[in-house]
């Protein structure tokens, strides 16, 4: 897997409800309890997995897809029936990553030698990746969501757990904008390949995998004191915005007051 890429900022506004400030929204602490009663009278139903395609299958569409590209980007079949080719990621992670403090940049020798910085240095350190940062990655056709994750965390150096990240497809239909969160065991490339080269019609974005429940396990002793810091911030900031709106309604209802006074009910 190779990766390359650029990125661009961009920024959270405040005027967002107080649920989607804070990373904690619609969570709970405590993990509820699975039922542990059976389901009565519950069929369950088995779905037909559709057949694979054969090589024959793949060698048309991929001809079919490179007719489309406007760029250097062509997937390639190889001889054993596999092909490669490129997707893009976006990244849209709205927490802060953990990685290694005071570890150099890496270099064309470690990425082929596949050095792991991370395990360099024990000593840790949190920053916010740039939002909509795309990178690009070639790819295998057996290049599974799970090693895309692995893959990408792995190039910008973070130690948090996989698990904490989950890739989506972004797909767009009738003006809307549709995520679907893709299983660990689905192959990028082929939704690709199935897709066209058009990133309008499907692109892939990394975000924070939201389970509906935090799992408070995966996360380190300095990353929970670093989220409580990011969570007391803000709340003051949150604070202080509803300070300044309430103190201009009342400057407008005394100056109201003001105006009507004298005059009669």
């Amino acid at each position: 897997m190779t990766i390359g890429g650029s990125m661009s900022s961009g920024y959270c506004s405040l005027d967002e409800d107080l649920e989607d400030c804070f990373f904690t929204a619609k969570t709970s602490f405590f993990r509820s309890t699975p039922s542990k009663v059976p389901a009565k009278n519950v069929t369950k139903t088995v779905e037909e997995k559709p057949e694979p395609p054969t090589v024959e299958e793949i060698k048309k569409k991929i001809e079919k897809y490179n007719a489309k590209v406007t760029n250097c980007l062509l997937m390639k079949l190889n001889d054993d029936g596999t092909y490669t080719g490129f997707i893009k990621v976006h990244l849209k992670l709205r927490r802060p990553v953990t990685v290694p403090a005071g570890i150099r940049p890496q270099s064309i020798y470690d990425a082929l030698k596949e050095v792991n910085l991370a395990d360099m240095t024990d000593k840790r350190t949190s920053f916010y990746l740039p939002l909509d940062a795309i990178k690009q990655l070639h790819i295998s056709s057996t290049t599974t969501v799970s090693e895309v994750i692995q893959g990408l965390l792995k190039k910008f150096m973070v130690v948090d757990n996989p698990q904490k990240f989950a890739l989506f497809k972004e797909m767009r239909k009738d003006g809307q904008v549709l995520f679907q969160k893709l299983p660990l065991t689905e192959y990028p490339l082929y939704l690709r390949l199935l897709a066209g080269p058009d990133t309008d019609v499907l692109s892939f974005v990394l975000k924070e995998n939201e389970t509906g429940e935090v799992e408070w396990d995966a996360f380190s002793i300095p990353e929970l004191q670093n989220f409580l810091m990011i969570l007391d911030k803000e709340e003051k900031d949150k604070i202080q915005q509803v300070q300044r709106k309430y103190e201009k309604f009342k400057q407008r209802l005394q100056q109201t007051l003001k105006e009507a006074g004298g005059k009669p009910g």
